[in-house]
């Protein structure tokens, strides 16, 4: 064996060659790979990857001993979760009985027009994507909007779609600079 070899053997290298499989190992060690760890554990694969994969569902699904059905059961019954890549600014709007009462589906109405993306989509720049669930469990703040992870009650079509363009224009800036030092 060659030294070359020798050191990548003793780098403990994840089998599947990526190393965000660590970050999720850790999670299942920490909570003992009991099947009560499900959500956190699909949080954390959440965090660390950005999305769900099909095959990060199973490697779950395999490492915790539950079956196939009851992950994608509980990833798809919380809004959190996404199956696709987002943007690198992302907006959920709630579209429970309260917020939808008091107009969650202007403001969904408003970005999507804006920004000419669709519930569940996101730009083809990558910049934006615009989700929605089914309640965020902030009613007495209706309408309620998350942008970037943080909540914002008694939000407005305008007040929203204001909000929305000062991030997305702060990271087409950061793209142009970037750009221009690379």
């Amino acid at each position: 064996m060659t030294t070359s070899q020798s050191t990548n053997t003793k780098t403990n290298e994840h089998p599947s060659g990526d190393e965000r499989y660590k970050t999720l190992d850790r999670t299942m060690k920490l909570f003992n790979y009991e099947k009560d760890a499900l959500l956190e554990v699909l949080n954390s694969a959440q965090e660390t990857f950005g999305y769900l994969t099909e095959d990060l569902l199973i490697y779950i699904s395999k490492h915790l001993s539950v079956p196939m059905s009851q992950v994608y059961g509980v990833a798809t019954f919380y809004h959190m979760f996404s199956f696709e890549p987002l943007g690198e600014n992302n907006c959920i709007i709630c579209l429970g009985t309260a917020c939808h009462v008091k107009g969650a589906d202007r403001i969904v109405e408003a970005l999507s027009g804006e920004f000419k993306v669709g519930a569940g989509e996101t730009t083809p720049d990558g910049v934006f994507s615009l989700t929605t669930a089914r309640c965020l469990g902030s009613c007495g703040l209706a309408p309620v909007v998350v942008l970037n992870g943080e909540v914002r009650g008694k939000e407005t079509p305008e007040g929203a779609t204001r909000r929305v363009q000062e991030v997305v224009e702060a990271s087409w800036s950061e793209r142009q600079e970037a750009a221009e030092a690379g």
